[in-house]
């Protein structure tokens, strides 16, 4: 067998050894690093940020993050639960923190580590707006986006390493060609679909969570007109997009917002909490 196959099937048996189904998503998936692995570095590097970051600790702001979170993080153990899946949440470490900056971001790390920052808040509005980005990001977690898109770069790198072997006799002209052609074919035919894709699962499955967690799940489409808003309109092309444009998020939501009211009826949530 030469190097090539080798290779070849080295990377299959990898595939095949390491594929695993998400309860949440129903898809098998790629860990090629595992939670045993990933969830220490990640709680190391969350504490690593808060000890760099101005945490707001005793507002009226820190607590609704730390209270929409906890039924976020509850919402989600009552659906693995009901579906069979008892103790999926035993090693995480549910932490909710919100961070004093004018970034508008907001993050869930492998594990439960959440983190709001505060230029968010005035786009999110209100608590329920706070519990679609908390939902939405928490959902990341759940579905292992995180191993995925680690997983995905490992195999993208041995990727790279095949092409270079395979073009090993050609000339150093040739062989910068065929590798930029496989970046460029990796990361828009590849990962940025796969990131996208991500971004709707996580669309799908935090919008169920928050109506579980009894918040308005239309409230989901009316945050992402807001954060159309904000934007200004200044997005690339979806197909050079690491996220789904906002018009198709936003009519995405529309949809599934129906469907996630449904869901939270088998939880007996018959309404939902106030938008304020």
């Amino acid at each position: 067998m030469n190097l090539k196959k080798a290779i070849l099937s080295l990377g299959i048996i990898m595939i095949i050894a390491s594929c695993a189904t998400n309860p949440f998503t129903g898809k098998k998936t790629i860990a090629l690093v595992s939670n045993d692995q990933l969830f220490p570095a990640s709680f190391s590097q969350y504490n690593q940020v808060l000890n760099e970051s101005d945490v707001v600790t005793g507002t009226k702001d820190a607590e609704m993050i730390t209270r929409v979170g906890q039924r976020i993080a509850v919402a989600a153990e009552r659906w693995l639960n009901a579906n069979g899946h008892q103790g999926y949440l035993e090693d995480y470490k549910w932490e909710y923190k919100l961070i004093q900056s004018e970034q508008v971001n907001a993050w869930c790390m492998p594990g439960g580590k959440i983190a709001f920052y505060t230029g968010i808040l005035p786009i999110a509005q209100n608590e329920t707006g706070v519990a679609a980005i908390m939902g939405h990001e928490v959902a990341h977690a759940l579905a292992n986006h995180g191993q995925q898109r680690m997983s995905s770069g490992i195999l993208q790198q041995a990727g790279g390493i095949a092409v270079a072997v395979a073009t090993g006799n050609e000339s150093p002209e040739k062989q910068q060609m065929w590798m930029q052609a496989y970046g460029i074919g990796t990361t828009v035919g590849l990962a940025l679909p796969f990131s996208r894709s991500h971004e709707t699962e996580a669309d799908k499955i935090g919008l169920f969570l928050m109506a579980v967690a009894g918040y308005n799940p239309d409230e989901a489409a009316e945050l992402w007109k807001r954060m159309k808003a904000n934007s200004g309109g200044q997005a690339p092309p979806e197909f050079l997009s690491t996220h789904p444009s906002n018009d198709s998020r936003i009519a995405n939501l529309k949809a599934l917002a129906p469907k996630a009211k449904a869901e939270a009826k088998k939880y007996g949530v018959t309404s939902f909490r106030p938008i304020n």
